[in-house]
């Protein structure tokens, strides 16, 4: 369906702008004027709407939250629609909203209409759209929907403040070693060599970094961007960025910090899902999906085929030998007593807890850790230019 973009004036004699999709020009004007708006322009653009990617994430939260609350309130969906995209602030999503309104007009579902925008709502989304669309209970979804994204979304914010002042920590202290090098150094033990002192081996050394510090910066960016084509390249043969993703998981420290992580979401979105009504073959395969880990991914569709094929949930899980025994235990509980969706809340809990933990630890480290890199290292520079001092003194002094 062609994307056409027009102007037109509202109640208020305001000049508006829009993008919407429609089979032909006149069912454009059509549909402008069912939005209360009287069009002066409109035509054809290559645009493609389902492409569109733009939509930060905390305007699909904002935009979620809204449509919770009005379904609530007992508000039709196509007037849902329409006012949570008047309140709208970008652009793509309030086109994107209003395309919505017009495919759930022409008779199609929320879920499968949403399943148009992929780089705008995720597969977990639409697949709780269309299950709360079935079983008529659009509110709560969307209301269990926003407190998820919320959640997820103030995760993101805690890590951004954590991890924002070592960052501006280590970007200050890579640039005082930097200039150090670059500018004091040279200066200084400048001196010594027109003086004809003999220059110890630390100072040497530093003298060769500074001296070629443009070269060294270049090299190292060069190999960055090798590293990264042959990175890319390597996982994109066969099965390697599974191994890879495997291989990341047995690393000490990262390796825990990531499962966990990932065990998290896993079963937050376990949870939801089946608490909306969806089968655990269909929420095993949505849930694989949100894995960023691709070992991780392929071990929850093959456990989901398994499923399938009349297995134990559980054993399979258990097999796989890559989930903590606590999350197998509870799971196993659940599965047992009917209560799966209680259970993998439990889980999402309790590994909320573990990262908040383990990320407490991380950051509480990681501060003494730069500043003593920062100290050392600024420690050697003072040390190559007092030696020679203290050796030009010996040596006046004798």
């Amino acid at each position: 369906m062609p994307a056409y973009s027009y102007s037109a004036i509202d109640p208020n004699g305001l000049k508006k702008k829009g993008l919407l999709s429609a089979h032909s020009e006149r069912e454009a004007r059509k549909l402008i004027k069912e939005l209360n708006l009287t069009p002066i322009n409109v035509s054809e653009t290559n645009k493609n709407l389902s492409r569109i990617t733009r939509v930060k994430s905390k305007d699909i939260v904002i935009m979620t939250r809204q449509m919770a609350t009005l379904l609530e309130a007992n508000t039709s969906i196509i007037d849902a629609l329409k006012i949570t995209s008047d309140q709208c602030v970008n652009k793509n999503l309030i086109h994107i909203l209003l395309n919505l309104r017009e495919d759930i007009i022409q008779g199609k579902r929320l879920g499968v209409s949403m399943n148009k925008y992929p780089g705008v709502f995720t597969n977990t989304y639409t697949s709780l759209v269309t299950a709360g669309d079935s079983s008529g209970n659009l509110d709560v979804i969307f209301d269990r929907l926003a407190d998820y994204l919320e959640e997820s979304a103030s995760i993101r914010q805690k890590v951004i403040s954590a991890l924002t002042y070592p960052i501006i920590l280590i970007g200050f202290s890579i640039i005082v070693i930097i200039s150090l090098l670059a500018f004091v150094l040279p200066q200084v033990v400048g001196q010594f060599v027109k003086a004809g002192a003999e220059l110890p081996f630390i100072t040497k050394a530093l003298l060769a970094i500074s001296n070629n510090m443009g070269v060294i910066i270049i090299l190292s960016i060069l190999a960055i961007i090798v590293s990264s084509y042959f990175y890319k390249y390597f996982i994109n043969r066969g099965d390697n960025h599974i191994r890879v993703h495997k291989r990341i998981l047995g690393t000490p420290l990262i390796g825990n910090f990531v499962l966990t992580s990932e065990i998290e979401r896993f079963a937050s979105t376990m949870a939801l899902l089946l608490e909306s009504g969806t089968n655990l073959d269909v929420a095993l395969d949505e849930a694989s999906k949100i894995f960023t880990n691709k070992f991780l991914s392929k071990t929850v569709s093959d456990t989901r085929q398994e499923v399938i094929e009349g297995k134990d949930f559980v054993f399979s899980l258990k097999r796989k030998n890559i989930f903590p025994d606590i999350f197998i235990q509870l799971i196993s509980s659940g599965y047992k007593s009917g209560n799966l969706v209680k259970m993998f809340s439990k889980v999402s809990e309790f590994m909320k807890n573990e990262i908040e933990s383990k990320r407490a630890v991380f950051l509480s480290l990681l501060e003494p850790i730069v500043i003593i890199f920062m100290g050392g290292f600024i420690m050697l520079i003072v040390l190559a230019i007092l030696i020679p001092i203290m050796q030009m003194n010996t040596l006046a002094l004798g």
